[in-house]
């Protein structure tokens, strides 16, 4: 058995088959090759109470792999003999998955640190992250990866459409729809990202037959021009702007009793929708990886003048995701083509801008139903945080989603398609019973 208070020891058996890979691994590849590198860097990884260190010196156009001391590295990511041992099963559970879930957030653990100079940390994300998915598979296999059909033909339509609402003033607003069901839903995308992570959705055809479906970039988002009152590098969003937004853009459409589906930022903004859902005009709300409030220790890198934000900040949230969702990795350039700080603006409403730890229990799941879903592979907002807000809401519903994380409509539509039609079927089950007995007592 590996003794993982050494971790070059403990993977002596696949070094050799690791640094086959660190030549000849594509993306690896096509991440240093780089007149920039112009010499060469070196980091390294280590266990926590052991110098003996794996050192990666990345050259323009290629990794090589060596032992020594973290002294020789910019930095060095390090964590506990116990978490690299679950880093290193064949398939880790959550958060093992990515040494960002080891680093974590609202699970914050201990034992993980980087060491050495942070800013290189966050200039070599992409690359440590690549590397430590190569010796992954170097002890343990490639990682077995959920398999989508390839599609063949799009049913999406795309428009603009100028909106006009309370904060960000007049916008001109890009928005997609599909499916010709009797059922609208309006999609909302996570921070910093826009609608193409519905795609996979609005084209399956199980979701076609039964809704009419929306979804839209928000202001300054993705293919959305900026909002007219917002200058360049300012962006920041509130629960009044953002529900301010999608109640605009039920009115302007003229969406009839719509449900409203949202995952991270937008799960919490779907909680806010509940609460003012005769504001919105909606008549259920599906909150993906959401919950009444979280207070989580920032990434600042994500509006650093040092660090690039377009490479940074898909990386980050990258491992939030399920492993064997390898179609996931379509999300990264979405994010990265998002305008300078609206990853950060958007996460002044997710970390602690929504607030609704007084509110949720008033919302009425009679006349705004609420079925919460929510990724086991999350690390942000953890199926055990969802369950906490859902027990606070009388009649809310909760589920948490097995193999899938914090992007489960862009993770796997197949996957994650089944849960949410029996998400959007309770919310029907429950509005007609509930107009049934309305028409039974007016009679």
């Amino acid at each position: 058995m590996a003794n993982w208070s050494d971790l070059p020891a403990a993977l002596k058996g696949s070094f050799d088959k690791f640094s086959q890979l660190l030549q000849s691994d594509d993306q690896l590849k096509a991440f240093t090759t780089s007149n920039a590198i112009d010499k060469p860097a070196t980091f390294g990884i280590k266990s926590s109470g052991s110098d003996n260190t794996i050192l990666i010196e990345v050259s323009n156009g290629s990794a090589k792999a060596t032992t020594g001391s973290a002294k020789d590295g910019l930095f060095t990511l390090s964590a506990l003999p116990e978490q690299w041992e679950q880093f290193f099963k064949e398939v880790p559970v959550a958060p093992y998955q990515s040494y960002w879930g080891m680093f974590g957030m609202n699970i914050k653990q201990k034992g993980i640190e980087v060491q050495g100079d942070e800013t290189e940390f966050a200039h070599w994300t992409h690359v440590w992250r690549r590397v430590l998915e190569l010796a992954h598979d170097a002890q343990c296999g490639p990682m077995k990866e959920d398999t989508q059909p390839e599609p063949t033909q799009d049913y999406l339509t795309g428009k603009y459409v100028y909106l006009e609402a309370p904060v960000w003033g007049k916008s001109k607003v890009f928005y997609e729809y599909s499916g010709e069901g009797k059922q609208a839903i309006v999609f909302l995308h996570t921070a910093g990202s826009d609608s193409r992570q519905y795609h996979g959705v609005m084209n399956d055809s199980r979701m076609r037959s039964r809704c009419t479906m929306y979804a839209f970039d928000l202001p300054g988002h993705g293919r959305s021009f900026p909002p007219q009152k917002e200058l360049p590098g300012a962006h920041t969003n509130t629960e009044d702007s953002y529900v301010g937004i999608i109640a605009a853009f039920v009115k302007t459409l003229g969406l009839r009793r719509p449900i409203i589906c949202g995952a991270s930022m937008a799960g919490q903004v779907c909680l806010a929708v509940a609460i003012r859902h005769k504001e919105v005009g909606a008549i259920g709300t599906i909150p993906l990886q959401g919950s009444e409030y979280l207070n989580m220790e920032r990434q600042w890198h994500d509006r650093s003048p040092y660090v690039n934000q377009s490479l940074f900040n898909p990386e980050w949230v990258y491992g939030c995701s399920s492993l064997r969702c390898k179609p996931f990795s379509s999300y990264l350039p979405i994010l990265a083509d998002n305008h300078r700080q609206i990853f950060h603006g958007d996460l002044d409403f997710y970390f602690g801008g929504w607030d609704g730890r007084s509110r949720v229990a008033n919302i009425d799941t009679n006349t705004c139903p609420v079925f919460m879903l929510t990724g086991e592979y999350d690390w942000s907002n953890t199926p055990e945080m969802s369950q906490k807000t859902a027990d606070k809401i009388p009649g809310a519903k909760h589920k948490a989603m097995p193999e899938l994380g914090h992007f489960p409509a862009t993770e796997n539509p197949q996957k994650f398609v089944p849960h949410l039609i029996e998400a959007i079927e309770h919310i029907q089950k429950v509005r007609a019973s509930n107009l049934s007995t309305m028409r039974l007592s007016q009679d």
